[in-house]
């Protein structure tokens, strides 16, 4: 059973050298400000934690891994500093991702949209199941993919990118997801999902924790610039979602 929190949940389990940090809410495990921030502070505290070497990020339940951001908070916002805080959200989880000493996996066990797809991007490593569709919805709603852009298109490429989100409506399977270098792997079923996640994890924990962090960031490379990048991205996000055409798009979704 997933989390009944309004404002989400945020769990942290430690087994060994592997942390697990799981999320939720209950509208298809979505995030609100609040939950985003508490995310970054949980990375930025398990980087520094000298005790783990890898991260498994997951979310509640076996339907959705995330629905991206909350529609209700995106419905409040009401002014551009307010929308930039907003989005600025994803930006800071993103490059906390980026920037964390610990090799993150992720664990992907349903749909996944928007931001959640960003989420995806930003992990080193992604075990999914079959009914892992993905889908960049921003479009269809008035705004843009903007924030969540460069850590999409570091792993499918621009081509991919394009295809994905000029098809706002459009679901793509876990295994398109896999061929372009989004999903690492992919399962038929969660528990042998479950299975493999646990031995290749444990696995990685027993490599030298200074060469995989040498070489993470090796492999993220040429990023350092998001840093300003995602946040100036969020602000132009934060403007178009003031639009009456994403106000409208919105109130449909809710209906």
């Amino acid at each position: 059973m997933g989390t009944d929190r309004e404002n989400g949940s945020l769990y942290t389990k430690i087994d060994g050298k592997v942390a697990t940090v799981e999320f939720g809410h209950p509208a298809g495990n979505s995030f609100t400000a609040e939950l985003l921030n508490r995310l970054v502070k949980e990375l930025d505290q398990l980087s520094n934690n000298d005790a783990i070497t890898v991260i498994v990020l997951k979310s509640e339940g076996e339907r959705a891994f995330c629905g991206g951001a909350s529609f209700d908070e995106l419905l409040a916002v009401s002014n551009l500093e307010e929308g930039k805080v907003f989005f600025s959200g994803f930006a800071h989880v993103i490059n906390a991702m980026r920037t964390c000493k610990k090799v993150i996996i992720g664990r992907v066990q349903g749909k996944t949209v928007g931001g959640g797809l960003g989420l995806a991007a930003a992990c080193d490593y992604v075990y999914a199941n079959e009914a892992a569709a993905i889908r960049l919805s921003e479009l269809s709603i008035g705004i843009a993919p903007l924030v969540i852009a460069p850590a999409v298109e570091r792993k499918i490429g621009t081509a991919a990118l394009s295809e994905l989100s000029l098809a706002p409506t459009e679901w793509k399977s876990a295994y398109w997801a896999q061929e372009k270098g989004l999903f690492s792997k992919v399962f038929d079923s969660l528990k042998e999902l479950d299975k493999e996640l646990d031995f290749f994890t444990n696995k990685l924990a027993g490599y030298n924790p200074e060469a995989l962090y040498e070489w993470k960031k090796m492999l993220w490379n040429h990023t350092d610039h998001w840093d300003n990048l995602l946040v100036d991205r969020a602000a132009i996000t934060g403007k178009l979602v003031l639009s009456d055409f994403t106000k409208e798009a919105l109130n449909k979704f809710k209906k």
